[in-house]
C-alpha cells in the first residue's frame, strides 16, 4: 500500500493537554503538506486551526474527551460550539458508565443527542474498546448502527490501551455496512496502519504515520545531497 494513500485515512492527531498554538500550527502545515484527511485537535484551538487553514485541511476535535461522563447536554453544547467555531468533524466518547450498567437506551439517546446537532458534519462514536467486554463491544456496534452516527472509533489514546487488530475486526464485522470504523491509538508503524486497513479501519487517529512521512523525506533528501552530482567522475579507490 502506497504512503499517500495511508496518509489519506489519517486524521492527524494532537491532543495533549499542553500543545501549544504553534504546535497546532506545525500539525496543521504537516497535514496540509501530506494530504491526511483531518487534523484532530482539542476544542479551544479550533476556531485558531480553521482560521489558519481555512479550506485547505478539515479540522476534527473531541467531545466529552476522554472520560466521556460529562452529561448529554453538555456533549451537544460542546458539539453546537465546536461546529460554531469551523470543527468539520466531530469525534464523541460514549458514557461508559451508562454502558456498564446497560442503560441501552440513555446510551442511543446520548448519541442521538449528538447527530442531532452535527447534521452535516461528520460524527464519530469513541467506545474506548479497552474498557469493555466482548459483549459490550457488540452492543454497542448494535447502538452506534441504529444512531446515525457515521463512525464508530476504538479508543480516545488515554486509557488502557488503545486500537487492537482483533478489536477493529470485531468492530467491522458487527457494524451495520454504513458505520465506518476509525482504529485510534498505538498506531505507530506503516505495517500497524496496512494491517488496520486491511481489516477494516477507514480512518487511523494517529500523528506516527505523518511523522514517519517526514522523517522518509528527509533520509530521501540527506542520500540525494550526499549522493555523487551527475554526470562526476566516480571516486578513485587508492587500492
Amino acid at each position: 500500500m502506497e504512503l499517500k494513500d495511508i496518509l489519506s485515512v489519517c486524521d492527524h492527531t494532537l491532543l495533549r493537554q499542553d500543545c501549544t498554538v504553534e504546535e497546532i500550527k506545525t500539525l496543521c502545515d504537516e497535514g496540509i503538506r501530506y494530504g491526511v484527511a483531518s487534523v484532530c485537535i482539542p476544542p479551544c484551538h479550533v476556531a485558531g486551526a480553521k482560521a489558519y487553514v481555512g479550506d485547505k485541511l478539515k479540522i476534527c476535535t473531541v467531545i466529552g474527551f476522554p472520560n466521556g461522563y460529562s452529561t448529554p447536554k453538555v456533549k451537544a453544547y460542546e458539539a453546537q460550539d465546536a461546529i460554531a467555531n469551523g470543527a468539520d468533524e466531530i469525534d464523541m466518547v460514549i458514557d461508559l458508565a451508562m454502558v456498564k450498567d446497560k442503560c441501552w437506551d440513555d446510551v442511543l439517546r446520548e448519541i442521538k443527542a449528538l447527530r442531532d446537532v452535527t447534521t452535516g458534519h461528520t460524527l464519530k462514536v469513541i467506545i474506548e474498546t479497552c474498557l469493555l467486554t466482548e459483549g459490550e463491544k457488540k452492543m454497542m456496534c448494535k447502538i452506534v448502527s441504529a444512531s446515525g452516527a457515521d463512525f464508530i472509533k476504538t479508543s480516545t489514546g488515554f486509557s488502557t490501551g488503545g486500537a487492537t487488530r482483533e478489536d477493529v475486526k470485531l468492530l467491522r464485522e458487527c457494524c451495520e455496512p454504513h458505520v465506518k470504523v476509525k482504529a485510534s491509538g498505538g498506531i505507530k508503524t506503516l505495517q500497524d496502519a496496512e494491517d488496520m486497513i486491511a481489516l477494516g479501519a477507514e480512518r487511523l487517529g494517529t500523528s506516527r504515520i505523518v511523522k514517519l512521512a517526514v522523517q522518509m523525506e528527509a533520509e530521501a533528501a540527506q542520500a540525494e545531497a550526499e549522493a555523487p552530482a551527475s554526470g562526476a567522475p566516480a571516486a578513485q579507490s587508492e587500492y
